[in-house]
């Protein structure tokens, strides 16, 4: 008797638990929505802000947070996939792999204001790259590189050990084996990775405030990435802490929720395509 109280009162406070959590994600995710939505305008869309004129507009912060994507992804995806394949494949150190992952794990923990300040440091000042869109994404290539390396890793290890054994049974080499049968098997890693390093660089702010800076300049992609530029989470801190535009602010807070939900539905849908293949 004593038993199936306690493991009915253990269950009433984990039922509880779980409704208090999605109830909570529920109430945020729709107070921003319902407060943003209205203040979402084609104008605000595709216009860029004129002091002049009076207007707010956030084209350039859009095109700004994509090139950051873009130029983050870039650098960072080759050096995460390379250093967890290497991690799993070749490192045959257990002490330099132990330092390797112990570094990856201190560097996940590392608040973004620290990123910020470093990322001003080395590559704003002593680099000489100043207050760029280049800096910023090389900042976030740091801040990025434990997730794609963590589920690339994960991945990897994922993969059969008699799918490398075939493979060099048929006379593959080592590299040809990683190209053609472990890369291939561990794709779903390797993506997940990129949509959640893209959520993470879109809901960056602290570090980009110190590094790319706050200007709302529109230009091509390389000319951007010299020049100073405000992603959409910087921006919506400048119009609600510096300007007091709140409405504005709500409206990128609601376009950076429904970016992050399509993300982590693509994540979702991503996994289950990929574990449905492997099934089959």
């Amino acid at each position: 008797m004593r038993r199936k109280i306690k493991n009915t009162f253990l269950a009433a406070i984990t039922h509880f638990a779980a409704v208090l959590v999605a109830a909570l994600s529920f109430s945020l995710v729709a107070y921003v929505l319902i407060k943003g939505i209205p203040n979402i305008s084609w104008e605000l869309l595709s216009t860029k802000p004129s002091y002049l004129k009076g207007t707010i507009g956030i084209l350039p912060d859009i095109l700004n947070t994509v090139y950051l994507v873009i130029a983050t992804l870039l650098i960072v995806l080759p050096l995460g996939v390379g250093s967890a394949v290497y991690l799993t494949e070749y490192a045959k150190s257990r002490r330099l792999k132990a330092a390797i992952e112990f570094a990856c794990e201190t560097l996940s923990g590392i608040p973004s204001i620290i990123y910020g300040l470093a990322g001003m440091l080395i590559f704003c000042q002593f680099f000489k790259l100043g207050t760029s869109l280049l800096a910023g994404a090389l900042t976030l290539v740091v801040m990025n590189l434990p997730t794609i390396i963590r589920t690339t890793q994960e991945s990897l290890k994922t993969v059969p050990i008699s799918y490398r054994d075939g493979a060099f049974a048929l006379g593959a080499g080592k590299w040809r084996v990683i190209r053609t049968v472990v890369l291939p098997s561990s794709v779903d890693g390797i993506i997940t990775g990129c949509i959640l390093s893209v959520g993470r660089i879109l809901g960056e702010s602290a570090a980009l405030l110190f590094t790319a800076g706050v200007a709302h300049s529109m230009n091509g992609f390389f000319d951007a990435m010299k020049s100073s530029g405000a992603s959409l989470t910087v921006s919506m801190y400048v119009y609600a802490k510096e300007r007091g535009e709140f409405e504005t602010a709500f409206a990128i807070a609601a376009i950076l929720m429904i970016l992050t939900l399509i993300i982590n539905l693509c994540a979702t849908l991503v996994g289950r395509y990929f574990e449905r293949r492997r099934k089959i």
